[in-house]
């Protein structure tokens, strides 16, 4: 569920929704959301001053603590 609501919102915020990936792994302390987007979007889906990655992680934090979870999410370049 939190992998379809990120992918969802970062492919409404791009102008290539085509080049939108997200992928789960396991890190050190938990799941790990790692979001792709093509090089020229990067900087839509992080925001002047990191607003809206800071977004997309309080989004992220409030529906895993709905699931007992408590995932990451990295922005890959």
């Amino acid at each position: 569920m939190e992998k379809d609501l990120i992918e969802f919102i970062a492919k409404s915020l791009v102008d290539d929704p085509n080049a939108v990936s997200v992928t789960e792994t396991e890190g050190e302390r938990g799941p790990v959301l790692q979001l792709s987007v093509a090089q020229g979007d990067i900087g839509k889906v992080i925001g002047k001053y990191g607003r809206i990655a800071k977004a997309l992680r309080t989004v992220l934090s409030a529906t895993s603590n709905k699931d007992g979870k408590h995932y990451s999410l990295e922005i890959l370049d």
